[in-house]
């Protein structure tokens, strides 16, 4: 089974999360996406693994609000130890599920900083990733510098509408008093 691989905060699921998990199943061409709550980025600040319990309970409710998604919120990276890296939930991923083929889904932007993650060039030639566009990134410069480093890696650049929208700017509405629920998944 094709499995697009979608790890995230999520803090809070939004209409662009619901997009991209969309568009891995009706475009993409995969059989289910795999939403994966992470407690904490290693790469990030501000988040803490104490409120991943949290976040994943949000998620499974965000997600049962549309029973159309060919959607699983999975737990994993919940009874992982930390740090969380991507290459380790991967890893655990096929251990536990030796029969499906796995591919991360990310975004332009951490198609940029992808170096700075843990065993990216394992993550792009075991597993490959498939990037969804965001402004302001020349995604095929960036899959063209990568494919020098080594031509094996799969990369696959996404043609999907960008949804403007981010959990940062949901979080900043709350705390300012704001309603955000038309942005919410």
């Amino acid at each position: 089974m094709r499995t697009a691989i979608y790890s995230g905060s999520f803090n809070p699921l939004h209409i662009g999360h619901l997009a991209i998990m969309k568009h891995m199943t009706e475009d993409a061409g995969f059989d289910c996406v795999y939403l994966i709550v992470s407690p904490k980025n290693p790469l990030k600040e501000g988040i803490s693994s104490a409120t991943g319990p949290e976040r994943y309970r949000s998620a499974v409710e965000a997600v049962a609000r549309h029973p159309e998604l060919k959607v699983k919120v999975d737990d994993i990276e919940l009874t992982m130890e930390e740090p969380h890296y991507t290459i380790r939930t991967l890893d655990a991923l096929r251990e536990r599920e030796p029969g499906n083929a796995f591919t991360l889904v990310i975004g332009a932007d951490n198609l940029a900083s992808i170096r700075r993650w843990r065993d990216y060039s394992r993550i792009l030639a075991e597993y490959g990733v498939a990037v969804f566009p965001r402004t302001g990134f020349d995604l095929e410069q960036i899959k063209a510098d990568l494919l020098q480093e080594n031509p094996e890696f799969k990369i696959t650049l996404l043609k999907a509408e960008m949804v403007d929208i981010s959990s940062t700017t949901i979080r900043e509405a709350l705390a300012s008093g704001q309603d955000p629920s038309a942005w919410l998944m």
